[in-house]
């Protein structure tokens, strides 16, 4: 009998099994009236998800076919709409799917005017993105677009002058963009009208969690239809249904693909709080054409200095092991993944995001997850009214989530407070092998402490906060409940209540394994209370560490090219510690009376830095001395055995393991410019020589130098050798110049050089004054 019974189970299993499994297929060329197989596939995606409804239980995969595919409104994935035991979406094996959040236009084009064509398109049609052969095209604006411009790609201070308003006849539905005064992200308004003095009634500029007044140099405006006046711009006319566009000279209009954004979701996955949305995955589809998000960024995001939209091209809510793997988003108006309130488990992994108008990749929980929380910089709450429950009090935001092997650059092109990867509110997040650069400012952002746990490896960020300022490659916030803006009170507070610490920051983060490169600030910035952190075996390319007031943060065994330590205003008894380190250049603190619990067991540069340290009672066992790298050239920042780091404990750790590695995304990825080294070495008069930017200089030393080079004194810093490629000759230095002051501060020694230039370098061009022949000069530095 049990034998029997074995065989019809081993019969109908396949069976079973197969009745289980349910595959519906999506092609342009179908129909919604078909069955959805692969002989008679459906037409649009929302037929395909209405089939969703019948397959209760079921395992099911929807592939589509090669082709674009608009949607008629943005997807919902909830509990009404799936059902089923898991859903697999994805592009048909060999073939490409493109799943567009925009309209195509079949325009019938005339001309206008002075280049300039037009084309009725539906009355109060409403899109802000036009795209032409899939690439888009410049919103009318002023200063125009400029590829090289630092900040918003052209920005200028009279970009809302009165003598220019007085040009726009009707400029009500334009906007004003802007820096925030202290270059801390961006702000954004909506032209309301003009009132009887001329001037623009504007709403907006919430995109700040820290409320400042326009940037007085970078703004620009755009949707102004008097501003269309280059190739590339276009404009709408919303009430006359007008589309106004200039078309660069090789744009044959005739035969042009003309497509517009409509929705800024594309797909939500939405749970309830109940029953989340589980296993689904989305695989290798390639998200386009999400309309913009700025003016709809508005929620505080605690104490950070964020506010976000919480939305994306594809939006989870409330989900448990969900992938996203292999898909593309390209040149997307918001935010491309947003994980936003509980989401547990999901996996975002080998996907390529570029031209994205905000952040990449999002985990951000919902307020109600923290206890006694604040939402501006000022606002706190009493110790007597404080929860002292430590952790979380819902569990409404993501944890032990995963973004691994992502591609990640061009991002924030609209939206400049946006990031790689942005943390808020979240547990548990593994960002591993990630690369991600060219960002207007952090590449991963964590906005505080709650609730800590994750793991940040092998990642390679770099070309970071391009057009922002006071910031780093990695950058953290820690204003946790516990937090105060008031030195006095917050000396007190954590004295007598250190528990308070990590009643958010639970678990502690760990930054380890990484790449870092920031020429604009910091390569890892630890702001305003991050606390709970252990950082080691990195890789820091340019901008050094700095840890702000905070606490338990353990700093060992990584690599400062070229830079150094920066604490600032740390609180007594911080029990930070920096041990078994290498830098190339002084410490540099601020306002440091307490050196936390241990620093010490450090490579330094020079005996004089060493020297410097001890006085201020740190760096007891540290050493001086050259490093001795592997290849510096080649990125490999490993010792040699005979190098000085081994007797302070340093390790080696690979060099070879740095972002991206999978092999299709490795091979597009961009990797780090290494740096030329800035080395410390003895000459024989006294004086030191220094490898600088592929120039050799050292400081005046001596009545000799002074007399050799015509010297008031004996400040400045001697110009020895110039290399082909040194920006420095480039710039039309000379060998015997010296330099004495660069933007006006005095150059004494080569440190106050280095010093100056890692602070003013992200300017882009430093005024230098030099003495040559005898004679004071002044000579523009372009910089790298």
């Amino acid at each position: 009998m049990k034998n029997k019974l074995l065989l019809l189970i081993g019969f109908f299993l396949p069976f079973l099994f197969t009745q289980a499994q349910i595959e519906i297929y999506v092609a342009i060329s179908g129909n919604d009236r078909n069955t959805g197989s692969l002989e008679k596939p459906f037409r649009t995606p929302e037929r395909a998800i209405k089939e969703l409804e019948k397959a209760v239980g079921k395992n099911v995969k929807i592939y589509f076919r090669q082709g674009t595919y608009y949607i008629e409104k943005p997807i919902v994935l909830d509990h009404r709409t799936t059902r089923t035991q898991s859903l697999l979406i994805e592009s048909y094996p060999g073939e490409q799917a493109f799943l567009s959040a925009g309209q195509l236009l079949k325009p019938s084009w005339k001309l206008y005017k002075n280049g300039i064509y037009v084309t009725v398109v539906s009355k109060n049609a409403v899109f802000e993105r036009l795209f032409i052969n899939r690439k888009p095209q410049i919103l009318a604006r002023y200063p125009n677009y400029d590829v090289k411009a630092r900040v918003f790609n052209g920005t200028s201070a009279d970009a809302i002058n009165p003598e220019r308003i007085r040009h726009w006849k009707n400029p009500k539905g334009g906007y004003v963009h802007g820096l925030h005064s202290g270059e801390w992200g961006g702000l954004h308004y909506q032209i309301e009208g003009i009132d009887e003095k001329g001037e623009l009634q504007l709403k907006g500029g919430w995109q700040n969690n820290r409320p400042s007044p326009l940037h007085k140099q970078y703004r620009f405006v755009e949707n102004i239809f008097e501003e269309l006046d280059v190739p590339g711009e276009w404009f709408l006319d919303r009430e006359k249904g007008l589309l106004y566009y200039y078309p660069y000279e090789e744009t044959d209009l005739s035969k042009a693909t003309v497509e517009v954004s409509r929705y800024k979701n594309s797909i939500q996955v939405a749970g309830d709080e109940k029953r989340p949305i589980s296993d689904i995955e989305f695989k290798n589809i390639v998200f386009l054409h999400n309309e913009r998000s700025f003016m709809e960024t508005q929620e505080p995001l605690l104490r950070s200095d964020w506010t976000i939209y919480r939305g994306g091209s594809l939006l989870l809510e409330n989900t448990q092991n969900v992938k996203i793997t292999g898909c593309q988003f390209i040149d997307v108006g918001g935010n491309a993944i947003m994980l936003s309130g509980y989401n547990k488990g999901d996996i975002i992994q080998g996907n390529y995001i570029s031209g994205a108008g905000a952040s990449g990749i999002s985990f951000i929980g919902n307020t109600d997850a923290v206890r006694s929380p604040s939402f501006t910089y000022e606002d706190y709450v009493l110790y007597e009214k404080l929860d002292k429950t430590p952790g979380s009090r819902s569990a409404h935001y993501p944890q032990q989530c995963i973004a691994e092997n992502n591609l990640i650059h061009d991002i924030g092109m609209i939206e400049k407070q946006s990031a790689g990867i942005q943390i808020d509110i979240a547990s548990q997040i593994d960002v591993r092998y990630n690369s991600i650069y060219n960002t207007p400012r952090a590449g991963v952002n964590i906005g505080d402490g709650a609730f800590g746990g994750h793991i940040l490896e092998f990642n390679d960020v770099f070309n970071t906060v391009l057009e922002t300022g006071d910031h780093g490659a990695f950058n953290s916030w820690g204003r946790d409940r516990y937090w105060s803006p008031s030195r006095r009170y917050m000396d007190s507070i954590t004295g007598k209540h250190p528990e308070l610490i990590l009643l958010d920051a639970v678990q502690t983060t760990f930054i380890r394994n990484n790449r870092f490169r920031c020429d604009h600030g910091w390569d890892i910035d630890l702001d305003d209370g991050s606390s709970n952190y252990s950082i080691y075996n990195n890789v820091l390319l340019n901008g050094g560490l700095k840890l702000r007031e905070g606490f338990k943060r353990k700093v060992e065994n990584n690599i400062m090219i070229n830079n150094s330590f920066h604490p600032h205003v740390w609180f007594r008894n911080s029990k930070d510690s920096f041990l078994h380190n290498i830098v190339m250049t002084p410490y540099a603190p601020i306002g440091i009376d307490d050196w936390g619990k241990d620093v010490d067991y450090n490579l330094l540069p020079d005996l004089e830095v060493l020297q410097n340290a001890q006085k201020r009672g740190t760096d007891v066992h540290s050493i001086a001395g050259s490093v001795d790298f592997i290849n510096s050239k080649t990125g490999d920042y490993r010792v040699s055995g005979n190098s000085p780091a081994m007797r302070i404990g340093f390790k080696n750790f690979p060099m070879d393991q740095f972002g991206v590695q999978i092999p299709a995304l490795k091979k597009i990825a961009a990797v780090p410019e290494y740096p030329a080294l800035i080395i410390h070495t003895e000459n024989d008069s006294g004086g030191k020589t220094v490898s600088f930017l592929s120039t050799t200089v050292k400081s005046v030393y001596g009545l000799g130098d002074r007399s050799a080079y015509g010297l008031p004194d004996e400040n400045g810093v001697v110009i020895m050798k110039l290399e082909a490629e040194s920006p420095l000759r480039k710039a039309g230095f000379l060998e015997k110049d010296v330099i004495r002051t660069i933007d006006n501060t005095s150059i004494k020694t080569v440190n106050d050089l280095i010093k100056i230039y890692q602070v003013s370098k992200w300017k882009g061009k430093l005024k230098v004054s030099i003495i040559r022949n005898q004679q004071t000069a002044e000579v523009n530095l372009v910089l790298p």
